[in-house]
């Protein structure tokens, strides 16, 4: 392996890497690693259920939030402390760089003067033509 060979690997590792971690990122920024936990919980609770019940009581009790397992407990806990967190930051966030214009250009009016023509008959003097005789095939 030469040494371009290898650094050209190594780009494409530390690429690879990066997409991941930047996919990663995003997913924690909307939230989905809640649902990616409540999703498990939900699971695990069907199983848990269905053991002992028929599937679809198994499901009714699981999503009927009547009866929550301890992960869905901090699944709650980790999703209001995130709103509450949320709430208490409210200040007024400065974007610099899409602050918008303040100053606008404004196209002063102008008045057209159009020219006043006349067009009567009288005036242009040519009467309108006469459409070509119709032939009467019967």
């Amino acid at each position: 392996m030469t040494y371009r060979q290898s650094v050209s690997s190594l780009v494409s590792v530390v690429r690879c890497i990066a997409r991941a971690v930047t996919i990663f990122a995003l997913c924690c920024a909307i939230g989905l690693h809640w649902f990616a936990l409540q999703s498990l919980a939900w699971t695990t609770m069907i199983i848990d259920y269905s053991k002992r019940a028929p599937l679809c009581q198994a499901i009714t009790q699981t999503l009927d939030g009547a009866h929550p397992c301890s992960l869905c407990h901090v699944v709650n806990a980790g999703k209001n402390s995130e709103k509450k967190s949320d709430l208490q930051s409210s200040a007024p966030k400065i974007d610099m760089i899409c602050v918008s214009r303040t100053s606008s250009f404004v196209r002063p009016f102008v008045s057209v003067e159009y020219v006043a023509r006349d067009f009567s008959f009288d005036v242009i003097g040519r009467s309108p033509p006469v459409p070509p005789p119709r032939l009467l095939l019967s």
